[in-house]
């Protein structure tokens, strides 16, 4: 490693941005919410920029980092009313995450049409799956870039919906509740089901082995 970046530095850089972005071509609203409102997550984003020799890093990266310093607050992300029902403590413990060892399970049996949410989760729960937890979901949701591609074939013509059961949330009217990720209309959304719902082949859960 060389010399250690210098205030003045740092202070030229910051002055040669000011001036040589193109300003008028980025959402002002993105800024706000991306960089203003979350300053430690940007300067982990631009570190890693400068790192990489000052250029934007090509290709889908592989391992991510999970940043627990903030807790999934589902009042704040979903709305007021919102609570964390139970999650799997494996998933909370992870700081990064490979994205190529994610796994997708339905947990349905043979000529298995469906499964009820409870029992897909008691199924889940048997097997010693890491259910991937709200707070990976919600950094691929804030970092839509890090997504893998194939998450958005469908399956059997259908659109997929990944589950994130590392995390039950219970909503203001006392349903049990978990988060998913779906690419619909030519861009990603999210939303949540109820685990009285039924679960099909296009439903499948986000995993990891648990050795």
């Amino acid at each position: 490693m060389g010399k250690s970046v210098t205030i003045d530095q740092s202070h030229e850089v910051m002055a040669i941005l000011a001036t040589n972005v193109d300003w008028d071509t980025l959402d002002g609203s993105v800024l706000q919410e991306q960089i203003v409102r979350k300053p430690m997550e940007a300067g982990k984003q631009f570190t890693a920029f400068l790192k990489n020799g000052g250029r934007v890093i090509v290709g889908e990266p592989k391992v991510i980092e999970i940043y627990r310093s903030e807790s999934f607050n589902p009042a704040k992300f979903i709305g007021e009313g919102w609570t964390i029902e139970e999650q799997d403590e494996r998933s909370l413990a992870l700081s990064e995450l490979d994205l190529t060892k994610i796994q997708f399970k339905t947990m349905l049996k043979d000529d298995e049409p469906y499964v009820k949410g409870e029992e897909k989760l008691r199924r889940l729960k048997e097997t010693g799956y890491i259910r991937l937890d709200a707070k990976i979901f919600q950094t691929l949701w804030e970092n839509q870039a890090l997504i893998p591609e194939d998450w958005k074939e469908k399956i059997n013509n259908n659109t997929r919906y990944v589950f994130f059961d590392g995390t039950i949330l219970r909503n203001p009217l006392g349903y049990r509740c978990v988060l998913f990720l779906y690419w619909g209309g030519g861009r990603w959304r999210w939303i949540f089901s109820w685990l009285e719902d039924v679960w099909n082949v296009s439903d499948p859960s986000a995993l990891l082995a648990s050795s």
